[in-house]
């Protein structure tokens, strides 16, 4: 029975040789994860991780020297699996003369639908991405905001159960950023899976389910964020009202505190729990002396985590990405 799914590697590797065979490059090795339909995954790792050459394996623009991939059951590369997968690239080229309509015509037909098919869902995405009123307007005129939106329809033009985006975000202004954030969620929750590459750690923050970290071939880490930002135990800031020495009192069992005074009986503490448990276990002691909660947030980030399992830097002429 065939894997039911989104995205599934297993023990995928990839080595690149020099045309004599000379110098070899292992760009991913023994690379394995599961990716669930209707999540939003996030790859993540710095220059030369092995990212693009994951999604290339992934598009089938690049073999695996060995293990495997598939795409909702289907092997990567072949055409089933392709006709699953709407693919927008970090820089998406349009030739000038197209307009958004024509654009959208001319992929539609890369991926098999015909111009009527084409026209029949060029409108509707249009005005889902917020160019309805662009569709004949040439396309040199759009700034990079509109174009990723653009794309973003292009991808979505033969109803793909999987989006994979690199960079989508990358580029664009606040404003165009949180257009195309709210276009990956709204896919998601029309059952879409996404399969994110990019290095803007704070957007991947705010839409990931998941995230999985490449390291110089190697995957360092896939699963929830919550996971990833716990490590060995939760870095928990409260912000709280009260008495203080009611609250060092019913602080004091969790050992060391991070203290900031804000303003007259009001104050931010830093603490290091062991789990869940210890957070309900502290919020129960905390109102218990009647100390108000007023806010509670993990303070341990993904970017925290990111570069405690990343190497450090250097100079390389390995693959960007």
């Amino acid at each position: 029975m065939r894997s039911m799914l989104a995205i599934e590697v297993q023990k995928l590797s990839k080595t690149y040789r020099s045309p004599l065979g000379l110098r070899r490059h292992r760009a991913l090795e023994d690379v394995s994860l599961a990716v669930e339909p209707g999540q939003i995954v996030s790859l993540l790792g710095p220059n030369g991780a092995g990212k693009t050459t994951l999604v290339k394996i992934l598009l089938g623009l690049l073999r695996p020297s060995s293990g495997m991939a598939r795409i909702a059951g289907e092997v990567a590369g072949s055409i089933r699996s392709r006709l699953q997968v709407g693919y927008l690239p970090e820089n998406l080229l349009t030739e000038s003369h197209h307009t958004a309509d024509s654009a959208l015509t001319y992929w539609g037909r890369l991926n098999y639908l015909s111009r009527t098919q084409s026209r029949l869902r060029r409108a509707e995405l249009l005005e889902t991405v917020g160019l309805d009123k662009w569709a004949s307007v040439p396309v040199r005129q759009f700034s990079k905001g509109m174009r990723q939106r653009l794309g973003l329809a292009g991808v979505l033009l033969h109803d793909p159960a999987i989006l994979i985006l690199d960079e989508p975000t990358d580029g664009l202004d606040p404003a165009g950023r949180k257009q195309v954030r709210d276009l990956i969620c709204a896919a998601k929750n029309q059952g879409k899976t996404i399969f994110l590459n990019s290095h803007l750690l704070q957007e991947v923050e705010q839409i990931s389910d998941q995230v999985a970290i490449l390291d110089r071939g190697e995957l360092k880490f896939f699963g929830s964020l919550t996971a990833i930002q716990q490590g060995e135990s939760l870095k928990v800031e409260f912000e709280l009202r009260g008495a203080e020495t009611e609250a060092r009192a019913a602080l004091d069992l969790y050992g060391e505190v991070g203290w900031q005074q804000i303003d007259k009986a009001h104050y931010r503490v830093l603490l290091n729990l062991a789990n869940q448990t210890a957070i309900d276990q502290c919020i129960d002691g905390l109102r218990a002396g009647g100390i108000s909660i007023v806010g509670l947030k993990y303070a341990y980030s993904l970017e925290d985590a990111f570069l405690q399992l990343v190497s450090p830097a250097k100079d390389s002429v390995e693959e960007a990405g």
